[in-house]
C-alpha cells in the first residue's frame, strides 16, 4: 500500500487558503504515517515539499528544496529530481484535495487524477464542474424544487430582468466571494464585465437582499451521508455589504478561525428545512467526500444560495454534534476515496462491429 498525499495550491485567486487548508491536513496526517504533501503552484507545477512547512514558507513562492513532480496519464506523480535520486512513480493510495477554486475545484483536476489512475477525496469531474457553475446549480435545484433567488446570466446582451434591485453580480465559475459587487442597476452590472477580471469567463446577477443573511451547514458522505451542526458567519468586515472574502479566509486558520455563532441560534421549523434541503442538495448535485452548502435566510424564507465542494479548512471546525476529529474526517476522506473510486471507464460496446461495416474514410468525406 502506498502513502496518502494531500494536494493544495493551484492557479486559483483562492491559492493562498488552499495552502493553509492543505496545512492543516497534512499536519494532521503525518501523525499517523508518511504524508506526501504535493503542492501546486502558481504557475501550474506539481512539486513535493516538506511535510513540516509552515504557511510562510509560501509567501514568496515555490519553498526551496521542493521536489519536481510530472502528472502522467496511466500512470500518476513521478518525481524527477531534487528531493529523490531518480525518476521514480509515487505510491499514492489515496489523495485528498485541499483545492480550492479554479482548476482544483472546478472538475479539471479531478480529470486529471482519473486519467492518471490515482484515487482521490472529494467532488468527481461531474460534481465539482456543477458545484462550481453557479448558474447550472441554481437551475438544477430550481428545477426539483429547491427555494433559490432567481439568478440569471449576465451578459452583454442582457437588456432586462425579471427582478428589482439592487443587484449582487458573481463569477459564475469562481469560488469563495472574490469578484463579487453590489451594484445599482443592470447597465452597471453590465459594465463590471469588462472591469472585473473576475467576471471574464461568465457572471450571474440576482437580486442583492440585505434582509437575508448567510447560513451554512456542512454534508460529508462517508461512511454515510451527515450532516453538521448549522452555523452563522459573523461579518466583520467594515463598509461591506456582503459576507465578504476577509470575513471567511483571513485568520490563523483560514475559515476554521473565522468568527461565528456555532450552532445558529434557529427555530426547530428553520433548522429543520435547513437540514432538508442540504440533504436534497446532496443527492442533487453529486456531492462526494465533504461540502459546505450556504443558505440566506430571513423572514421571507430559507435560499439555498451556493455549495462549496471543496471548503476551507474542510469544515472540520462544523462537525461538532456529534463531534469529529479532523483525525476521523480525513482518514474517512481517505477510505471514501479507496472504497468509492469516482470513476470506472469502460469500452463497453465498442466491439468492433462499426469498423467493420464501416466504408472507406474518403467515401464518407465525399
Amino acid at each position: 500500500m502506498g502513502d496518502v498525499a494531500v494536494i493544495f495550491g493551484g492557479p486559483s485567486p483562492e491559492h493562498d487558503v488552499s495552502i493553509l487548508t492543505g496545512l492543516q491536513a497534512v499536519r494532521e496526517l503525518s501523525s499517523q504515517g508518511t504524508v506526501l504533501a504535493i503542492y501546486w503552484t502558481k504557475r501550474g507545477e506539481f512539486v513535493e515539499v516538506d511535510p513540516s512547512l509552515e504557511a510562510s514558507a509560501f509567501v514568496n513562492g515555490t519553498p526551496s528544496g521542493a521536489s519536481p513532480l510530472e502528472l502522467r496519464m496511466g500512470v500518476g506523480f513521478v518525481a524527477v529530481g531534487k528531493r529523490r535520486s531518480k525518476e521514480q512513480k509515487l505510491e499514492i493510495t489515496a489523495a485528498i484535495l485541499c483545492t480550492h477554486g479554479g482548476p482544483g475545484e472546478d472538475g479539471s483536476l479531478q480529470g486529471a487524477l482519473d486519467l492518471a489512475g490515482i484515487n482521490y477525496a472529494g467532488p468527481s469531474v461531474a460534481g465539482a464542474a456543477l458545484g462550481m457553475d453557479k448558474l447550472a446549480f441554481s437551475s438544477v435545484l430550481s428545477d426539483h424544487g429547491i427555494t433559490v433567488l432567481p439568478r440569471r446570466a449576465l451578459t452583454p446582451a442582457l437588456e432586462e430582468l425579471d427582478f428589482d434591485g439592487p443587484y449582487i453580480v458573481k463569477p459564475r465559475f469562481g469560488g469563495s466571494s472574490i469578484g463579487i459587487d453590489v451594484v445599482a442597476d443592470l447597465q452597471t452590472a453590465k459594465a463590471r464585465l469588462t472591469s472585473n477580471v473576475h467576471l471574464q469567463m461568465g457572471a450571474v446577477i440576482e437580486p442583492f437582499r440585505a434582509d437575508l443573511s448567510d447560513l451554512q451547514i456542512a454534508v460529508r458522505t462517508y461512511p454515510t451521508l451527515e450532516l453538521s451542526a448549522i452555523e452563522r458567519p459573523i461579518k466583520t468586515s467594515t463598509g461591506s455589504e456582503i459576507l465578504d472574502y476577509r470575513d471567511k479566509y483571513v485568520g490563523g486558520e483560514g475559515m476554521a478561525s473565522a468568527p461565528r455563532e456555532l450552532p445558529a441560534t434557529l427555530t426547530e421549523q428553520r433548522a429543520t428545512e435547513v437540514r432538508a434541503a442540504a440533504t436534497a442538495v446532496a443527492e442533487l448535485a453529486l456531492i462526494r467526500g465533504i461540502a459546505r452548502i450556504d443558505f440566506m435566510e430571513g423572514e421571507a424564507g430559507c435560499f439555498v444560495n451556493e455549495v462549496n465542494t471543496i471548503p476551507g479548512s474542510l469544515a472540520r471546525y462544523l462537525f461538532i454534534d456529534p463531534a469529529r476529529s479532523f483525525r476521523e474526517i480525513l482518514m474517512d476522506l481517505v477510505r471514501e476515496a479507496i472504497e468509492r473510486p469516482t470513476h470506472q471507464y469502460t469500452t463497453s460496446g465498442a466491439d468492433g462491429l462499426v469498423l467493420r461495416g464501416a466504408a472507406s474514410i474518403a467515401a464518407k468525406l465525399a
